[in-house]
């Protein structure tokens, strides 16, 4: 930015910058919206009782948490992204919690896929904070799984927007 500042282009170098972390919230925003739908239809489904359905309802919780986050930061950068319809198949308890472990692996790489393009320091903290969250819950239902909790070793695997996009599409109605 200092050097920046000498040309004169600082506004609008900023206001790019501002319209790329838009972009990148929004992204985060949807994958938030879809994973808060998925949580909520495995709660009605009914599939889960006792100790289970308690971790589910406060990962759904937490889901939710990080729309309302993003929705304000979204707000206060621009327009929020639309809410997407989202539809998951729920058949067992054992496809819902393969599906969950999908799903939080994959936003765990979506955050790490970005953060070398967040601009603003603020959103970059932000989206480590979700991210480790995320993380967090992909560990727990990998241990529930069997899998390794830690399933890329001692370095998460980013992915970019194309190919989390990929993998999402699917589940959007």
């Amino acid at each position: 930015s200092s050097a920046a500042a000498g040309t004169g282009s600082t506004s609008s170098s900023s206001a790019s910058a501002s319209a790329g972390d838009l972009a990148i919230v929004n992204y985060a925003l949807t994958l938030e919206y879809l994973e808060t739908q998925f949580y909520a239809k495995v709660i009605k489904s009914g599939l889960f009782s006792g100790a289970n359905l308690s971790v589910i309802k406060t990962f759904g919780a937490e889901e939710a948490e990080h729309v309302a986050a993003l929705h304000k930061v979204a707000m206060s950068l621009g327009t929020p992204a639309s809410k997407p319809k989202g539809k998951f198949p729920i058949k067992s308890a054992a496809q819902v919690t393969a599906l969950a472990g999908a799903v939080e692996n994959l936003g765990a790489s979506a955050y790490l896929g970005q953060a070398g393009n967040i601009q603003s320091k603020e959103i970059l903290a932000a989206a480590l904070a979700i991210h480790s969250i995320e993380a967090r819950h992909a560990a727990t239902i990998n241990t529930l799984l069997k899998k390794s909790p830690t399933p890329d070793g001692a370095f998460a695997k980013p992915m970019t927007m194309a190919q989390v996009l990929a993998v999402v599409k699917p589940f959007i109605a």
